[in-house]
Parts: structure tokens; C-alpha cells; sequence
């Protein structure tokens, strides 16, 4: 697992594991090129032998004190391996730098690993959206994480903060 900062020449590979993840509701390439282009964004992809098999971004407006995750999609191959927490705990600790204090999320009502995944490094369900995700008619929990109490477990099982 190799993690680094996106760029704009990761948006062929991008999209082409978004419409493989997505395929009824993928973001559109030029959504995605000013995602990865915005001074508000930062987005972190995950290679695996010379091939992106990963991404997630962050939306972080300068000197707010809240986030948004907008994203974490990770091959289906490589899925169940921790790549999805690696990149959930680059992006949180991305705000940290950022100095933000809370970081949202939307999810499928329908994806629970997700979810818990989620809920194991601290958001709470703060709400529910009906039907958010089109055209599929599926809800989205929103999801809230106080990043002054967020604490991830290192390597060896200690707690870093």
C-alpha cells in the first residue's frame, strides 16, 4: 500500500475505478479534474504495483473549522485489506493540519461496512438524508466526527493523537 497525494495526472485512473464503483451515480470527469484542482480540496490515492487501486478526498475550505470527506473508493480487489482506514486517517489527520474541528460525511444507508468502519474511528449518525443517492433511491447517513477527540491507533496498537 502506497499512499500520496493526488494529482492531475491520476484523473484517467481515477475515473476509471469511480465509474467501476459508481456506476449509476459516478461524479463526472469534469467534476472531478476541479475536485482535484481546488485549494479546498486534497485528495490522497492509494497505489499497488504501479496501479491506483484507491482514492479519497477532503474538502476543507481555508480557516473553516469544519470538513467534509467527499469520497473513499477503493478497488473491489482490493478491498477488506485496511486501505479504506489508511485513507480515512490521511484525510483526518489532513484536517487536523488544516486545523479543522469537525469533519461530515455522507454514506449509503446501504453500505455497512462503511459505516463501521466509520463509526470505528468515532462518527456518530447525526442524521439521515431521504433518497439522496439517485437514481437508486437510497438514503444517506450523515455522519459527524469531533476531530479534537479523535484518536487513531498506531501500528503497534498504542494511541496517537
Amino acid at each position: 500500500m502506497t499512499l500520496r497525494p493526488a494529482t492531475g495526472d491520476d484523473l484517467d485512473a481515477i475515473m476509471a475505478l469511480e465509474r467501476a464503483s459508481f456506476p449509476t451515480d459516478a461524479w463526472s470527469e469534469a467534476m472531478m479534474r476541479e475536485e482535484l484542482a481546488s485549494p479546498h480540496g486534497w485528495y490522497v490515492v492509494d497505489e499497488e504495483a504501479g496501479r491506483l487501486v484507491g482514492y479519497a478526498g477532503l474538502r476543507a475550505v481555508k480557516n473553516a473549522k469544519d470538513a467534509d470527506v467527499q469520497t473513499i473508493t477503493i478497488a473491489e480487489a482490493s478491498r477488506g485489506r485496511g486501505r479504506g482506514r489508511a485513507m480515512l486517517r490521511a484525510l483526518l489527520e489532513e484536517a487536523v493540519r488544516r486545523g479543522v474541528a469537525d469533519v461530515f460525511l455522507e454514506v449509503r444507508a446501504d453500505n455497512p461496512v462503511a459505516q463501521a468502519l466509520y463509526v470505528s474511528e468515532g462518527f456518530l449518525e447525526i442524521g439521515r438524508k431521504p433518497r439522496y443517492y439517485q437514481p437508486d433511491d437510497v438514503d444517506a447517513v450523515v455522519m459527524k466526527l469531533d476531530l479534537r477527540g479523535w484518536n487513531r491507533q498506531d501500528a503497534d496498537g498504542g494511541v496517537c493523537s
